[in-house]
């Protein structure tokens, strides 16, 4: 017997209903997923999905709130910055869990604190073994590494009175992220959505799911005035100073006599090599130099762990070009960072990045990708001076970048056109100086414009009382 199938032209392909809500997208994807009930505790997994093209964690740290008395017993891909079974024993888990062995416990605070394990656990049978794990809480965009850009870990967790059935299953709530010299994460609250399909475990091709899913979705917002966690500094070789970042770009818990909000002093370029609270004998001497203005009291240094330097090396009649260079003032370094650089006018005319990996991306609103090329993606950290007494030294890596004046008609580089007007370290959006340098030959010109201007004023004047 012989059987002949053709697809019927007028069948409309089902579209799949969802019993719960829809998933949301955010700049982050948090994912609570019950994988096995029982009546007083589950096994969940939570599941981190970096979705923003230049978004970033390291080091991250998760906390919630468990609203209904529930503790971890059990975790892996992840532990607690605090195990302290005494707030169970004398609370109301140890009334119910009368006989229950509260010293192999993992976490009973009503917030924890929960981190990424280092990659030396991963193969830990006990606390490891999973997969997008054990990173040290690094989270990369996709754009970087797409392997990198999950993360994943496990928990058991114990319930409490009168939620003692399978199906009474509650998320914890409030829900908060952070890293270090990372996007600053806002979430909110988790929503049930249809339960997540996993691939079957023996490898057919079919489908597991889990019991209850819920999704938390966190977006990124800009850093409030004050409150970044890296700035920027300008300079140019048309004009001797340099703009550095501005007076308490990232803080300042103590005032020590300065001023919060004095604008930043010029600088003498070769400054910015020193931290920021070993500039002041060279800014007063470049004050005195130059008849600049000293503020009193003096502004307050930028206080910030990471500051980037763009230079304009360089203006001729076919292209210019402009150096970066990266400062690390923290101890600890940073793996596999990247710089995001925003250029409106300038962007098109990009040739090329020297000793660092740049990638363009015009769907990101013109923006330049710098990386460490491979086996140079570490920014180290800050280290001491040569000799007892000498500032102390930063991290630091530096590229070159030129550009074609043909690609961009119009641009005006003495102008200020050949500066970014946005710059993100690792996500983090960073403070930009509040003036760009300026062309002193502009300037003088500006003058003697004026001068000719106020002179036909005046002639026209004496003309006019003459006339009269």
């Amino acid at each position: 017997m012989r059987v002949c199938c053709k697809k019927d032209p007028k069948a409309k392909e089902e579209k799949k209903r969802l019993k719960f809500l829809p998933r949301r997208y955010g700049d982050l994807s948090l994912t609570y997923d019950v994988l096995q009930a029982y009546g007083n505790n589950y096994q969940a997994q939570v599941t981190m999905d970096n979705i923003h093209p230049l978004g970033r964690l390291d080091h991250w740290n998760l906390t919630w709130e468990w609203m209904n008395g529930e503790f971890i017993s059990t975790m892996r891909g992840a532990y607690t910055h605090k195990r302290d079974f005494s707030e169970c024993i004398y609370g109301t888990a140890g009334k119910y869990y009368k006989d229950f062995d509260f010293s192999t416990i993992i976490n009973c605070e009503k917030k924890p604190v929960i981190s990424d394990l280092p990659p030396d656990r991963k193969n830990d049978s006990q606390v490891g073994k999973l997969p997008y794990c054990c990173r040290n809480g690094t989270l990369l965009p996709s754009i970087m590494d797409e392997s990198k850009a999950r993360s994943i870990f496990q928990l058991q967790v114990y319930k409490m009175p009168p939620f003692l059935n399978r199906t009474a299953l509650v998320p914890p709530e409030k829900w908060k992220i952070d890293g270090v010299v990372n996007p600053q994460y806002k979430c909110g609250p988790p929503i049930r959505v249809d339960p997540t399909e996993f691939p079957d475990p023996s490898g057919l091709d079919s489908k597991t799911y889990a019991v209850a899913s819920w999704q938390v979705t966190c977006n990124i917002t800009r850093p409030k005035e004050k409150l970044s966690r890296c700035c920027v500094s300008f300079s140019a070789y048309y004009n001797r100073s340099a703009i550095p970042c501005n007076t308490c770009a990232c803080g300042c818990d103590n005032n020590k006599g300065c001023s919060q909000n004095a604008k930043a002093m010029l600088l003498p370029p070769e400054s910015l090599l020193v931290p920021s609270d070993n500039r002041t004998e060279k800014a007063l001497a470049w004050a005195a130099l130059n008849k600049f203005k000293v503020p009193n009291p003096r502004p307050c240094p930028d206080n910030c762990p990471v500051s980037i330097n763009w230079h304009i090396d360089s203006d001729f009649k076919t292209g210019w070009t402009a150096s970066v260079t990266l400062f690390n003032w923290d101890d600890s370094p940073f793996e596999d960072w990247f710089a995001a650089i925003k250029l409106d006018k300038a962007y098109k005319g990009l040739e090329g990045v020297y000793s660092l990996n740049g990638t363009k991306f015009d769907n990101l609103n013109n923006t330049i990708l710098l990386q460490g090329l491979p086996g140079l993606n570490f920014l180290m950290g800050e280290v001491n001076g040569t000799r007892p007494g000498d500032p102390r030294v930063p991290g630091k890596q530096q590229t070159k970048i030129s550009f074609i004046k043909k690609r961009t008609p119009g641009i005006n580089i003495p102008r200020g056109d050949g500066f970014p007007t946005r710059i993100l370290f690792n996500g983090e959006e960073c403070a930009l100086p509040t003036q760009i340098p300026r062309s002193s030959a502009q300037q003088k010109s500006h003058f003697k414009f004026l001068i000719v201007i106020i002179m036909a004023i005046v002639t026209f004047i004496l003309m006019s009382d003459h006339l009269h």
